[in-house]
């Protein structure tokens, strides 16, 4: 038994293609914060406030879907959701419809430590934020022209934009330049970000935070606040799911694969493959997982997942489609 981190910067149909301009960064935000996250462990932090920490400084990082690089619903506004769990006490927060807000996962830490509740929403979510002095900002800091342009990229496409999935161009857009679109060329590829750890006394901690899908109903609120969707966390294992909101939640990720571990006896790796590759729709979800024996697991069934982990044993990765490991 030891400690361990794993996090995530969003999972889908990541181009082999994406330029280094557009790869490099969003390489190097993964590798800042999972070194934050080590020192954190190693300093003795608790799971719940090494992966508050971690998620919070992905927040602050644009080239990911949450905080300041959050997407745009399809009336133009942002909306932020976020969610974290204590899986040694099962105590969890969870909020949505934030649009001032800079860091979620902490207003749903406050949510988690200061409420009777699990779940605060929109005006209400917003309203709490005041009350307990955190950090907001108008919500034109979030509407950068960046998430501009991937609204009207998704608009012209006809479709909601799920993490890194590139749209479909009609002829005459093809036929007006040859030249790669912003969104081909990874320029509005950024993904629902999470982070899982477990201490050496096998206590864990999940959360994630998202800015949601591009063009998405005004309203609309997918897997990542939803307790046992995108975020799960319990004596077993914890966990912290990407992808397609809905079809994560009508699989129930995070929590089937703790379930699995619990009442089937399967191991993190098993528990976690069998989620993602037999029971969720082919290039819809990944996840990262840690669990309480210090075991790391990050399937994905989408082209790619920009991902990192760390254990006490001194293995570390970061890497992004299959068999890429950059260190």
């Amino acid at each position: 038994m030891g400690w361990a981190i794993a996090l995530h910067g969003g999972a889908g149909d990541i181009p082999y293609s994406l330029p280094p301009e557009r790869r490099l960064p969003r390489e190097e935000a993964l590798r800042h914060c999972l070194q934050i996250g080590v020192k954190a462990l190693k300093s003795n932090m608790t799971p719940l406030d090494v992966v508050e920490l971690v998620v919070r400084e992905l927040e602050d990082i644009p080239h990911f879907n949450a905080g300041r690089g959050s997407v745009l619903t399809s009336k133009g506004t942002v909306e932020m959701e976020a969610s974290i769990m204590d899986g040694n006490t099962m105590k969890c927060g969870a909020v949505s419809g934030l649009t001032t807000v800079v860091n979620a996962v902490s207003l749903a830490r406050l949510v988690m430590d200061r409420t009777p509740h699990i779940y605060l929403a929109f005006d209400g979510a917003e309203e709490f934020a005041r009350q307990q002095g955190v950090e907001t900002l108008d919500s034109s800091h979030f509407i950068t022209p960046e998430n501009i342009e991937r609204l009207n990229q998704a608009k012209d496409a006809n479709r909601v934009q799920i993490d890194y999935t590139q749209p479909i161009q009609n002829d005459a857009a093809k036929n007006e330049t040859e030249t790669e679109t912003p969104f081909a060329n990874g320029d509005s590829q950024i993904g629902t970000v999470g982070c899982v750890a477990v201490d050496s006394n096998g206590n864990l901690a999940s959360a994630t935070s998202t800015g949601g899908l591009v063009n998405k109903m005004a309203g609309r609120i997918g897997d990542t606040p939803v307790i046992g969707a995108g975020t799960y966390a319990n004596e077993f294992c914890a966990v912290s799911a990407t992808g397609k909101g809905e079809a994560i939640i009508r699989a129930t990720v995070a929590r089937d694969v703790a379930a699995m571990m619990e009442f089937k006896g399967l191991s993190l790796k098993e528990a976690a493959d069998c989620v993602v590759h037999e029971r969720t729709p082919k290039g819809t979800v990944g996840l990262v997982a840690v669990s309480a024996a210090g075991e790391v697991a990050m399937p994905y069934n989408t082209t790619g997942m920009f991902r990192a982990c760390a254990t006490e044993d001194g293995y570390s990765e970061v890497a992004i489609w299959p068999n890429t490991k950059v260190e």
